[in-house]
């Protein structure tokens, strides 16, 4: 009888620590979300500051000690590549909303324009998302970035569900736009979790 006591202590102990450490890591996203939002400020650090904060989110789910410091030691060696691709994508965005202006002034094939357009941005925001979630220090963005690539055309399940992820942070930007910034550290942990989900193929 005390045995049989014992082990339900010890199980249910097991499963308070279990669900303990799950709202601590989801605490730890929401953090690392203001943290990368603060660390996008300069408006071409995003894929820098997604960077950082995945490679804490590593760390975190590792079990290794790491907090700001860490995260701002990152941040600076990914922003040394990283600010171009930022560039990047904002031109992209640029080319993007040229479309959508051509599509509202009703030039022929202007629909169409628009929708490829959009298309190719959302691509490259997952592509930017997992090439993030893989950064090293020392790694090359150009590189991160091709890989990336090819995994968001070769894996579009993972691929969709990063697309779930961006479409959470717009929605909550329209609604709540407040409630955007911790989101984006969930959407971090989404392109970790879809990256193991893709090793481990």
């Amino acid at each position: 009888m005390t045995q049989t006591r014992t082990k339900a202590r010890t199980a249910a102990a097991g499963r308070e620590s279990v669900l303990a450490e799950r709202f601590a890591l989801f605490a730890e996203c929401l953090l690392t979300g203001v943290w990368i939002a603060v660390a996008s400020l300069p408006v071409v650090t995003y894929p820098a500051a997604f960077a950082a904060g995945s490679r804490h989110l590593r760390r975190r789910t590792s079990h290794a000690a790491g907090g700001w410091r860490e995260f701002a030691a990152d941040f600076r060696l990914a922003v040394r590549g990283g600010w171009a691709a930022g560039l990047a994508g904002w031109a992209a965005a640029l080319a993007v909303w040229v479309d959508v202006q051509a599509v509202r002034a009703g030039i022929p094939g202007g629909p169409a324009v628009g929708a490829v357009g959009l298309f190719a941005l959302i691509g490259l925001a997952v592509a930017g998302l997992r090439a993030a979630a893989v950064w090293e220090p020392g790694a090359s963005w150009r590189g991160l970035l091709g890989a990336a690539g090819r995994r968001t055309v070769l894996d579009p399940a993972g691929s969709f569900l990063l697309v779930g992820g961006l479409a959470v942070v717009a929605v909550s930007a329209w609604f709540v736009p407040p409630l955007a910034i911790p989101v984006l550290g969930a959407v971090a942990a989404a392109a970790l979790a879809v990256e193991e989900r893709g090793r481990r193929r």
